[in-house]
This record gives C-alpha cells, structure tokens and sequence, in this order.
C-alpha cells in the first residue's frame, strides 16, 4: 500500500500558499465546497460572446442583516470579484477569517459511532463462546453412505418403535450405528479399545428389551445403552470427559440437522438424474412386492399369516404418532453420525485442583475417621461371629429387626465415604514422594475398611430378606450396594497402577452393573425368593407378587393351586389382551403365554379373595385353632 500524502490537495487545484488551517475547526471536506463555488463566480463573472454580462445576485448569506454588521459584507462582496485575477489569491486567503465570524461557523460534525463489528447493515457478530476452543472445525457434508443408515434408521423407527419395545431397538440402533462407523471412517478417527468396549456395551444393553418383559429394568438398560453409545462417539477420558460425554450427544442434535441437510442439497446438486433412477427403481420393486405378495396372500393362509407377523401393521390414524417416531429416528441417526465425524473433546474441560494442605492438617480428620470405621467393623465381626444374643439383651431386637435398623445406615456412609474421599484428593498434600505414600496409605486403609462396610450391609440385607421377603426395591439397592463395593476395589487399584483409567473403568462397571442385574431378572428373582420362602414357611404376600412382570411367571408356575391361579391371574390376563408383534414381544413375555397356554388359571376371583393376605385360607394356617391364630409369621413387602 503507498503512503497517504501528508498534506490534502485543494480540489480547484490551487494549493494554499499560506498552509494555514481553517481557524471553525470543521473538517477539509468544507473546503472544496468554497473552491468550487469560487471557480462558479469566475466562469459568472467572464462575458460570453452570445450574451450580456448580467449582474451578479447577492447570495442570501451575504444579504442577510446579521452578516451586515461589522462591514464584514462588504469586504466579502468586493473580494469576490476580485478572485477571478491570480493576483486575487492572497487576498482570498485573508479574507478567509473574515468569513469565518462565529455566526458564520458551521456546527461542528456529530461524532460517528463505532463501526459495529459485523457492519451497519449486518447481523452481529456471535462472540465465540465458553466451549468454542472445545469444537473441532465443521466436517464436510454427509456422505451417501450416511445418509442412506439415517434414512433406513429413520423408516424402521417409524413402522417398529410404535408397538412396544423389544428386538426392535437391536433392528433401530444397527443401521444408526452404521451410519456413526461411516462418518468416523470418512472423518479419519480410528477405533480404539475403550470405543470398540463402549460401543459393544451399549448394544448388548439393548438386549435386555428383547429379553426381558419387566419395564425398570429395561428403562436402565436404554438410558446406559444411550451413555455408553455416546461416550463411544466422543471418546472421552477424563472425569469431566466421561460425565459431560456421556449426555453429549444431546449436542449434537442441531448441528447434526444442518450438517444432513448440507449433505442433502449438495448430494442433489450434484446427482439429479441418479435421485430420479433410484426412486424410480424403489417404486417398481414395491409395486412387484405388492401385487405377487398379495396374490400368494390368498393363495395360502398360513403364508398370509406369516406375512401379517412379519409386515408392521401401520393404520392412518397412527400417522401422527409414525411421523413423530420418524423424526426422532432421523434426528438421532444425523445427532450421533455428526458426534462421530467432529466429536466435542469434553477432555479439555479442566477442573482446577484445590489449594495443597499440610500433611497434618489433611490426614488428622481422615485418621480418626479410619479408627471409628475401626471401631464399627470390630462389632460387626463379633455380631457376625455369633454375637446376636448379646445385641438382643443390649438392644431388645431380634435378627430381622437388627438388620433393617442398619442397611440404610450403612448405604448412605458408603455413598459418603466416596464423597469424602473425593475431597480429600483434592486438596491432598502432593508436592514430594512421601506425600504421596501418606495420601496413599490413608485412603487405601479407608477404601479396604469401606469394602467391609458394604460387606455388613449386604449381610444385613440377606438376614432382612430372609425374614420379610424379597422386593423389587431391596433387590434394586442391594446390587447398588455390591456395585459401590465394586466402586472402591477400582479406587484401590487406581492407587496402586495409576488413576488414569480410573473414569471410564467406573463407567464400564456401571454399564456392566445394569447389564447384569437386567440379565439375571430381578423379577424372575423375586418371585423365586418368595416361592421358596413359602415352601419354607408356608405364607406369601400374592397380592405383591401379583404386579410383577411375566419374567416371574416360571418361578410362580411352581406354586400349588389356588395361590399358582391367584399370583399369575394378572398377568394371563395382560397377555391374552396383548396384540404385540414379533417385534415387540420379549423373550419373557413369550415364555410366559406359552406356559399360560398349557396350564392356564383355573381358579375365579373369588376364591382368591377368599386367600388372606399371607396366601393362605382362614383356617388353614399352621397353628391356627377355633379361628385365633398363633405365632403368625409378619410379611412386610417393604
């Protein structure tokens, strides 16, 4: 770029000889209008050959009374004139001030804004914000490839996902897992052994729908199986990684929606006339589908059963509810296919450690918390021992009672023992070697202590369990509490090989916890429980059991008549009313009709009435005699 000349040129092409500038203080765009209205008076002021001279007009400044005072007006209207001879020049400089009377001086010029930053007529430029530095650069356009696993993970979504759940998440989450294998592939990412464990983890939870009938356990396995997927998207590491990665995906959903529809316009642009040959190529094949399927329809009943099972039966009434389903099909598909090609790197969320304390202020709280654990477990090992007699003459209660009274206790301070631990890791001293081993050995010895907390519940929960029965909730907290146990057996290995694994091992096992309990069938367990419970001592609770799923219906097959009609009338009921698909349909539930099919409940309604509220008739319980009962054994379902 040239430099700018440091003095402005005069516009009429006569330079200021006097190189004064404008005493008003206005800016030099008012000076070429004084030279130009000069150049005006010289071309006015010389004869033209065609016509008179004609006499000049005054201009309304110089004929207005207040300019008249002080005689300024005359030296201005003898000056003009005289500015047509190039000897006139010096002269017009002096009069310049004396056009330049304050009545004459024009308003200084209003201070222009700041430019905005994205111009005067354009939007304003979005500042970039908290998370920016953590979002890669926008990928290219969607593939083919993806859009096709969207598109086919969208239409299955519609025709399969409105009739229940069951295999038909395995059939949905295989075309959107393709599609998010596709980007990653075009984007460069390579599969690594935590996403390979992730992703895998998160499609065999999606198995418990298609196993189990029983609605809480398949609700866990499809919120874990949507953490895992998403963690396996953003391959995270560290604990604000894992924790924010794991609900990520719900990130992508809008960028995902522009980043499809980019792949779409420019995917048309491109290859109109193959749009139309595919499209005409689908309609044929799903007219031939139509008319030969049909005809071999009616041909053969039992082929148009099997094809009602397999087609999904799709009414216009359900047109709202498929389009609904349909959208979120694609609009999960495009959410985890954009997570796969630009993965928000949740890793550089960095939590600032706290301030380091001194090795006696740290470690005297969490010492004198070790000796009270101390203290608790050498009771429990002597109650464990055998020592249950002394704690009924020093407490006044019996086996079942003790251990309700101490389950709960003991879940909230192993839930606490990890928040303490937590903050202590914090602020832990760590500048020297032997700061480490004290850090070491003091939580180690806490973490081990713990282990046999979790222990003394577990037992709790079992002697609990034995005298009142198994629920849905004493079986959902006792696998917490083994998890938890789990929990710090990991916190002792990060001690010992390194903290660095330590987040997406903790969320493995979580994964892996719900895998399993959805695996073993917490239903089918309580019902067993409670079934060998009452060969043992004769009383059930058929009113509790009746709300289970039909994974219990085998364990309840085994009751004797008229409590076996009583505890699965529910559930026949619930069955026969079922018009579920195949795909809909778990592995439970189908093993349930076909039991019910071959024994179904023969008993009516009545008689069940007739069944107290320990299963068994009135009169009939052991040591009941002249209708008073004696030693009757209390079932609490909670």
């Amino acid at each position: 770029m040239s430099e700018e000349p440091s003095e402005l040129s005069d516009p009429s092409g006569v330079s200021d000889p006097s190189g004064v500038s404008d005493p008003s203080g206005s800016s030099g765009a008012s000076k070429p209008s004084g030279a130009a209205e000069t150049a005006g008076v010289s071309k006015a002021a010389e004869p033209s050959a065609d016509r008179p001279p004609t006499p000049q007009q005054p201009s309304p400044d110089a004929a207005s009374p207040a300019v008249g005072a002080s005689g300024a007006a005359p030296q201005t209207a003898t000056a003009t004139p005289v500015a047509a001879s190039p000897d006139a020049a010096p002269q017009t400089a002096t009069a310049a001030p004396v056009a330049s009377s304050p009545r004459l001086q024009a308003p200084p010029p209003r201070q222009a804004p700041p430019p905005h930053p994205g111009g005067p007529w354009q939007p304003p430029v979005k500042r970039p914000g908290a998370t920016a530095k953590l979002r890669p650069a926008a990928p290219p356009p969607a593939p083919p490839a993806v859009l096709a696993a969207v598109l086919a993970t969208a239409v299955l979504s519609a025709l399969l996902l409105g009739d229940g759940l069951g295999v038909n998440l395995l059939i949905v989450a295989a075309p959107a897992a393709l599609a998010a294998a596709f980007a990653a592939r075009e984007a460069g990412r390579r599969l690594r052994p935590w996403t390979a464990t992730w992703a895998v983890g998160g499609l065999a939870l999606l198995a418990v729908p298609a196993l189990r009938d029983a609605g809480w356990p398949t609700f866990l396995a499809v919120v874990s199986a949507f953490a895992l997927g998403s963690l396996a998207l953003h391959g995270s590491r560290s604990w604000p990684g894992v924790l924010i990665g794991s609900v990520g995906l719900l990130d992508s959903i809008g960028p995902g929606v522009r980043w499809g529809w980019r792949g779409v316009r420019e995917r048309a642009d491109d290859s109109r006339g193959r749009w139309a040959t595919g499209i005409r190529t689908t309609a044929v094949a799903l007219g031939l589908l139509v008319v030969f399927g049909t005809l071999f329809a009616s041909a053969d009943a039992a082929f148009a059963d099997l094809l009602g099972r397999l087609i999904p039966d799709v009414s216009i009434v359900d047109g709202p509810w498929r389009t609904f389903l349909f959208l979120v099909g694609l609009v999960g598909a495009l959410a985890a296919a954009r997570t796969a090609a630009a993965p928000v790197r949740w890793d550089g969320l960095t939590v600032k450690p706290g301030k380091p304390r001194a090795r006696m202020e740290w470690a005297l709280p969490l010492i004198v918390l070790n000796l009270l654990f101390a203290a608790f477990i050498t009771l429990q090992l002597v109650v464990l021992l055998g020592g249950y007699e002394k704690v009924r003459e020093a407490t006044g209660l019996d086996h079942a009672q003790y251990a309700r009274q101490g389950f709960w206790q003991l879940l909230w301070a192993t839930l606490l023992t990890l928040l303490v631990i937590a903050l202590a890791l914090r602020w832990a001293p760590r500048g020297s070697a032997r700061d480490r081993t004290l850090v070491r050995a003091v939580l180690g010895t806490l973490c081990v202590l713990t282990l046999v907390v979790v222990a003394s519940a577990l037992r709790r929960m079992d002697l609990y369990v034995d005298e009142y029965g198994l629920t849905r909730l004493r079986i959902s907290v006792a696998a917490m509490e083994l998890w938890l146990g789990v929990v710090f057996v990991l916190i002792l290995a990060a001690g010992v090989f390194g903290a660095r694994f330590l987040p997406r091992a903790i969320a493995v096992s979580a994964g892996a916890a719900v895998l399993a309990f959805g695996l073993i069938s917490p239903d089918a367990v309580v019902a067993e429980q409670n079934v060998r419970r009452f060969e043992d001592r004769g009383s059930i609770d058929l009113a509790y059991l009746r709300d289970l799923s039909a994974d219990a219906v085998p364990a309840l097959d085994r009751l004797p008549e008229p409590q076996r009609s009583c505890a699965l009338r529910t559930v026949q009921r619930e069955l026969r009313g079922s018009d579920s698909p195949w795909y809909a349909t778990s592995w439970g539930e189908a093993r349930a009709a076909e039991i019910l099919r071959e024994r179904p409940v023969t008993v009516d309604r009545g008689t069940c009435y007739g069944l107290g509220t320990d299963g068994v008739r009135e009169g009939e319980r052991e040591g009941e005699q002249d209708g008073y009962e004696r030693d009757r054994d209390e079932y609490d379902p909670y």
